[in-house]
């Protein structure tokens, strides 16, 4: 998989998605609309679980890109006096709404970091935040965990 500062996004038809694509939109509308679990789902579509697991993250329906706002961030720090600071003083500046921080104990030099963002306000499109985001000589990487709504 490509790195996500590498990857692209594109608008697609409907009709040159794949079966599995589409079903994977049927699929979590039916999670979002129905009070049934994903195995039920899957049956009722005829989907596979692990081909709803590969692309439920990587298939929306437009509407729904329009309305996600909300950014989670998992990023590989260097143990350093001010990391965290100078990270979120980035983050800012993006202007980027922070919601939650999460910060593992450093092990070995490491610190892991988890945030979640309110995105609303950022100008910048996501390619490039990340892409700035691992400018930073502290930050090893820097992943999209999720996005979503609130």
């Amino acid at each position: 998989m490509k790195d996500i500062s590498e990857q692209r996004y594109y608008l697609v038809r409907e009709d040159v998605l794949t079966e599995a694509m589409q079903k994977t939109l049927e699929v979590k509308k039916m999670l979002q609309r129905d009070n049934i679990s994903i195995l039920d789902a899957v049956e009722k579509t005829g989907l596979s679980r692990s081909a709803f697991y590969k692309y439920r993250d990587a298939v929306f329906p437009f509407h729904s890109i329009v309305k996600e706002r909300i950014l989670t961030i998992f990023l590989q720090l260097e143990d350093r006096t001010g990391t965290l600071a100078t990270l979120l003083e980035a983050v800012a500046q993006a202007g980027c709404n922070i919601l939650t921080i999460h910060q593992t104990i450093p092990i070995q030099g490491r610190a892991n970091v988890t945030l979640s963002l309110d995105v609303t306000a950022m100008e910048q499109d996501l390619d490039s935040f990340l892409h700035q985001l691992k400018k930073l000589d502290f930050v090893e990487s820097a992943d999209v965990v999720s996005s979503g709504s609130l």
